[in-house]
């Protein structure tokens, strides 16, 4: 049989359940091994690690969930933001903008578009993870400084402000250029 034409099969829920229950096995070794096997199943891992991070109440395996999220990268997004702003559990979101912060640019301008958001509490976190992200928001945060909407232009001010050395000069060269 010819690997090419090999069709990808989807993982068993039961199988992600049990990667999932190893967070807590007290080997770390296992708790590495599942964080490997669920981010090689990807996107269909992602509901179920998005519901165990809202429902865990251990924060390292908490932590593993989000590092899993954040290696699965991409088709976790947009569920996270989703997420994001139907829990307004703080610790939820906080690991939740863990995870965003450790995908890296693609979550940049997602991040940027749900600071849209009346929730003052999400855009916060929303921030923190562009922070964590760091360098690579600079510029699309710099562009986002003439945005139409004022609230996107205000949360893209205060992130850059936020990143400190980091983000500042972008603001002061968006102000010269405003004079």
């Amino acid at each position: 049989m010819n690997p090419k034409s090999k069709k990808t099969r989807k993982p068993p829920a039961t199988k992600i359940r049990r990667l999932i229950a190893a967070f807590g096995d007290p080997s770390i070794d296992e708790r590495h091994n599942a964080v490997a096997g669920l981010a090689a199943c990807g996107e269909p891992a992602v509901a179920a690690l998005i519901r165990f991070l809202a429902e865990a109440q251990d924060t390292d395996q908490r932590w593993y969930a989000a590092v899993t999220l954040s290696k699965i990268g991409g088709p976790a997004i947009i569920p996270v933001i989703t997420a994001m702003k139907e829990n307004t559990d703080k610790e939820f979101r906080r690991y939740a903008a863990a995870a965003l912060g450790g995908m890296g640019s693609a979550a940049i301008e997602p991040l940027i578009d749900a600071m849209g958001s009346n929730d003052r509490v999400l855009r916060g976190v929303l921030s923190l993870a562009l922070c964590r992200i760091g360098k690579p928001a600079v510029e699309p945060l710099t562009r986002r400084l003439a945005d139409a909407d004022d609230l996107i232009r205000s949360c893209a001010t205060l992130t850059l402000w936020q990143m400190g050395e980091t983000g500042l000069p972008s603001i002061v060269e968006s102000l010269q250029d405003k004079e």
